[in-house]
């Protein structure tokens, strides 16, 4: 299935290829006409893509040939990489012109690399035009993303069976929101969430065929929305259920001519319909929907009765924010033993299965893989049902759901309808769960890390950092419930993937991503097509071969604590796998790295954190041109940094622990894309920033630097700086700044926690009047007073003051914030508390 992602490939191959650099380039290696013919070969292979994904299920002809273009489109990204990578090395000067007789003929040769691109390119266009001549053998057609084949639930009825198990409890806070309210005039809207298959449906038809229903609301409709929010359509659907509703006996014809008639006539009859009736409307399965087109909905239909309600079904958060007056009801799995009834009900007729107790128990487990969720119970128990066969139960149960048989309304189809509705550029990273197991708390910036490596976030524009567009694909993905139990920590966020969101991640992207617990000898049976790796363990064995797998991108040891311990494994990936992009070598254990680590040009993430046993680093490292994250926080006994770090020239994300007493911050202010930048551990440490300017730093965090003493923070030299963590440095004074020094800096982001010297906050945080927006304090005994200055700082949404002893009391204005939506006092004086209240009731007024 991950053949599906080749629209999305060829699309960013055009871009690229359409960019300035691309065709410059091409002129000086001498193919640009080997790439112009390769764009319009991509673009033709491109407009049948679609149809060709739709059409491979049952044709393994023209999966093979979907095969081959998968891999000669991962062949051109890796040449466009290694041209990407020449580019920078000739833009920055960072290879030498002169060349040495004896070097002439090396592969280091900026001539002899040149021509090795170029002959590349041309073996790339070739393979492509031997691809595509075989396209038109397969009847393709030219479908664009609009147009393409979504496939769509079927349509929902009102009608409800009586015996439904688990939702009672539900269907009684829907109802007590209905029957509450009964003067109001504002229409109200209730929106039921959640994934697909949990039962918002059901649950609204529970809802809608309760006697109490029939007795407050004159006029009852279920519209199925489903294939999208026409207003035009919807104001049919409504009429002819509201036909049905008031009148049995009301001919099909009849309904069936308001299709002729045009959008005047129809809303005429819509209101005339609704008009003075107290009514209760369902729309059932709402997928999308601009606000322009609900406001004009709503405007039509806002004629009933006082009292009138709607209640909207929907698997997105978005869909009900916009429509919803009421707040949503969040609709949660079902109980243990309420699953385990429902599976009993579809694998038993009533009452069998008393007769095999043993199945019961294996059916205990196999409900509880369920995850809660009635539909996937459902699928499970219908597979088994008339089975008593103990090996065919212990199948299903020891067996991932996505490898088990699945008809058209079963829970992975009724899942992949969320999926298929996706825009292609977030299908890809949504496969990437399937490098994680199951039950994983997920943060933030791991999993947009992964993400940018890989090449699929949007461009970053002017001094973005790396995290921000990659964001707003997981408020995408929590817009439709495909991850839950989110919480926010100020600086990033973590959140869980229901097991079977997870289970449709590993369907998705079966045979492109691997999560395995395989031995290097057993890795042989892993498929030559496998781009992305992830280990629960470390990985044993001796000698190792990995040019089958050498088109590997990403290793990941996603457990906290598991790590790679073997060098042979090292060894063998750094020097075959020369397309990696991604490599997290976190809680290893290597004194070292291979020289080799230096020869992977299309890195872009590296990680050695929490790796205790690292002493140095071989300055290979600073090859690594694409480089955007180096994590080398917990590295303890790290006792110097790489020479040369300037030449990283693509850095965005550094972390650093190292034994050094002095930072190499001459290397560091030269390191011109870097955003972010966390220094921790470094005990050693007395100073740091004297001087020195870093004009593109957006967050800075100083964490457990015991010996730290000085920090410059002039906004001078760092005038982008958003986000500043000072945590645990025991001998830092911040307040020793002269006054008037950072009148212009632009703090949003400000915590302090544990810092003994902190008597009172920096005169220059008053630089940050209009711009701050969060600031913490935390554990500083010796802090006695907040400054009246903090009463002025009009952006100001969230102050926090933890175990902080001797403060006591807040300024005397800081009532008067007019943006403080949070204060948090905990672990303070008495009086402070006082303070902390009659805040809180001032600072929510209108």
């Amino acid at each position: 299935m991950a053949e599906s992602f080749l629209f999305c490939i060829a699309e960013s191959l055009i871009a690229k290829l359409a960019s300035w650099a691309y065709e410059e380039t091409s002129m000086v290696l001498g193919a640009y006409k080997d790439l112009r013919e390769f764009t319009r070969t991509l673009s033709y292979l491109k407009a049948v893509l679609l149809d060709a994904d739709q059409k491979q299920e049952d044709n393994q002809e023209l999966q093979e040939w979907l095969r081959q273009i998968k891999l000669v489109f991962s062949d051109a990204e890796n040449v466009l990489e290694e041209l990407e990578y020449e580019n920078l090395r000739k833009k920055h000067g960072i290879d030498s012109n002169k060349i040495k007789v004896g070097q002439f003929f090396s592969n280091s040769n900026p001539i002899v690399i040149r021509h090795r691109i170029a002959r590349k390119i041309k073996e790339i266009k070739n393979g492509l035009d031997r691809v595509a001549a075989d396209r038109h053998k397969f009847g393709l057609k030219i479908i664009d993303v609009d147009g393409r084949v979504v496939h769509k639930r079927e349509m929902t009825y009102s009608h409800v069976d009586s015996d439904v198990i688990g939702r009672e409890h539900d269907k009684e806070n829907i109802i007590k929101l209905l029957l509450l309210h009964g003067n109001d005039r504002t229409l109200s809207v209730i929106p039921i969430v959640g994934i697909g298959g949990l039962g918002k449906t059901t649950l609204a038809k529970l809802v809608f065929n309760d006697s109490r229903m029939d007795e407050c609301f004159e006029l009852k409709m279920w519209v199925c929305v489903s294939e999208g929010f026409d207003v035009k359509q919807l104001i049919v659907k409504i009429i002819n259920s509201a036909n049905d509703s008031s009148s049995a006996d009301t001919p099909v014809h009849h309904q069936q001519k308001f299709k002729d008639l045009d959008i005047e006539q129809l809303q005429n009859r819509l209101r005339k319909k609704l008009r003075g009736q107290k009514f209760l409307l369902i729309f059932d399965d709402v997928w999308n929907g601009s606000r322009v087109e609900w406001v004009r909905m709503r405007d039509l239909i806002q004629v009933g009765a006082v009292g009138s309600k709607i209640v909207v079904t929907t698997r997105s958060h978005n869909i009900a924010s916009m429509m919803g007056t009421l707040p949503s009801h969040i609709l949660e799995g079902l109980s243990p033993e309420d699953s385990l009834s429902v599976f009993l009900k579809w694998a038993f007729k009533e009452g069998e299965e008393k007769k095999y107790p043993h199945l019961v128990n294996i059916g205990r487990e196999i409900a509880r893989k369920c995850g809660g969720v009635p539909l996937a119970v459902r699928t499970l128990g219908s597979l088994l049902f008339s089975k008593f066969d103990t090996n065919e139960w212990e199948y299903v149960r020891n067996n991932e759901i996505w490898n088990l048989p699945q008809i058209s309304g079963d829970i992975l189809p009724a899942l992949k309808l969320s999926y298929d509705q996706m825009p292609f550029y977030l299908k890809q990273c949504f496969a990437l769960f399937a490098l994680y197991p199951k039950d994983y708390t997920f943060d933030s910036f791991d999993v947009t890390s992964l993400w940018g490596a890989l090449g699929l976030l949007p461009s970053q524009k002017g001094n973005q950092i790396l995290k921000n567009g990659a964001n707003q694909y997981l408020y995408e993905l929590l817009s439709i419930s495909f991850i839950q139990d989110f919480v926010d920590y100020g600086i990033g966020f973590t959140f869980k993937m229901h097991y079977l969101v997870h289970e449709l991640a590993k369907s998705v992207a079966f045979g492109d991503c691997l999560l395995t617990d395989y031995s290097l000898e057993c890795m042989d049976s892993v498929a030559r097509g496998v781009r992305h790796l992830s280990f629960r363990k470390d990985v044993l064995g001796g000698e190792f071969g990995v040019q089958r797998l050498s088109g590997v991108r990403t290793i990941l040891f996603p457990i906290a604590g598991v790590g790679s311990h073997n060098k042979a494994f090292l060894d063998a990936f750094t020097t075959s796998c020369k397309h990696l992009r991604f490599l997290d070598l976190s809680d290893s254990t290597y004194e070292t790295l291979p020289l080799s680590i230096g020869k992977l040009k299309h890195l872009r993430f590296l990680s050695l954190e929490n790796n205790t046993k690292v002493k140095t680093l071989p300055d290979s490292i600073c090859n690594l041109l694409k480089l955007e994250v180096l994590i080398l926080i917990g590295c303890t006994q790290l006792e110097t940094l790489p020479k040369g770090l300037r030449k990283l020239i693509s850095l965005q994300h550094l972390e650093i622990t190292t034994k050094l007493c002095v930072l190499p911050e001459d290397d560091i202010e030269n390191l011109s894309s870097l955003k972010t930048l966390k220094i921790e551990c470094c005990d050693n440490l007395e100073s740091l920033f004297g001087g020195i300017k870093l004009p593109n730093l957006r967050a800075l965090c100083v964490a457990n630097c015991r010996s730290l003493k000085s920090l410059s923070l002039d906004s001078d030299h760092f005038p982008a700086l958003e986000t500043l963590l000072v945590d645990n440095c025991d001998m830092l004074k911040l307040a020793e700044v002269q006054e008037g020094r950072n009148s212009n800096s632009r703090l949003k982001v400000l915590t302090f926690v544990s810092l003994p010297q902190l008597v009172t906050l920096p005169l220059w945080l008053q630089g940050s009047m209009t711009t701050l927006q969060f600031l913490s304090i935390s554990s500083c005994n010796s802090l006695v007073v907040l400054p009246e200055w903090l009463s002025a700082m009009n952006c100001l949404k969230t102050l926090c003051i933890t175990d902080c002893p001797n403060v006591l009391s807040l300024p005397n204005d800081i009532h008067g914030l007019p943006t403080l939506e949070r204060l948090e006092i905990h672990g303070c004086p008495e009086s402070l508390g006082k303070s902390q209240l009659q805040v809180g009731e001032s600072s929510h007024k209108p």
